[in-house]
């Protein structure tokens, strides 16, 4: 019964589709922001924006304790980690491309 209780309080989760959709518009604005769109495609984006979601859940959580907040708050944590990870991508292939 309690189990019960505490799921009709949380907040549901995203789901695949969800994940998609949000790490998709998370990757796009991110590339945009990065101004690496023009080498990434729809599906680059996708991954960007999901793996980022992972990249600013565990700074959020690290920095904040933030765990979760809703589609808002998943899109902000999407796009504030694909915007790290591809500030990190770019560090190592600018200095690739020095050599």
């Amino acid at each position: 019964m309690d189990t019960l209780i505490l799921a009709q309080g949380a907040t549901p989760a995203l789901g695949i589709i969800g994940w998609i959709v949000i790490g998709g518009l998370a990757g796009w604005i991110a590339s945009k922001i990065m101004g690496t769109d023009a080498q990434m495609g729809l599906g680059l984006n996708i991954v960007v924006g999901i793996i980022g979601g992972f990249v600013g859940g565990a700074i959020l959580g690290f920095i904040f304790g933030a765990d979760s907040g809703g589609w808002w708050f998943s899109f902000f944590t999407c796009l504030l980690g694909a915007v790290v990870l591809l500030w990190i991508v770019n560090l190592f292939t600018k200095n690739r491309a020095k050599r």
